[in-house]
């Protein structure tokens, strides 16, 4: 996260994604919504991520979520999160650490977490 609550942008290399790369942006994904409070939002998305075998969440603070993915070869990736509850949106950032394509990798774990997330505030 940079000093002014945003998450760092992603490298030229093809393999990272984020909700606030601009909207033209192959890079960019939309952010988690929410229309429960912020509070509720954290809870359900670390939820998610410790229902996920592949998730570690390494820090996590009220605003800020850092998960590390390995993935089924082995490789570890960067899944941060900040949460935005002025505008009641989740951004989210997916990045490998090596390598400079990811097949694809990044955005389909958003999109899945995505998914978790929702059908999880939706049982709450």
């Amino acid at each position: 996260m940079t000093k002014n609550d945003q998450l760092t942008s992603c490298p030229s290399a093809p393999h990272c994604v984020s909700s606030q790369a601009p909207a033209d942006s192959s890079k960019h994904v939309e952010p988690f919504g929410y229309e429960t409070s912020a509070a509720a939002a954290r809870k359900a998305l670390l939820a998610t991520l410790d229902a996920d075998d592949h998730a570690t969440v390494v820090k996590s603070n009220q605003r800020f979520i850092h998960a590390t993915f390995k993935t089924t070869l082995g490789f570890v990736d960067d899944v941060t999160f900040l949460m935005q509850p002025d505008k009641h949106v989740i951004d989210v950032k997916s990045q490998s650490r090596v390598g400079y394509y990811d097949f694809g990798k990044n955005r389909s774990r958003v999109e899945a977490l995505r998914k978790a997330f929702e059908a999880r505030l939706a049982q709450s």
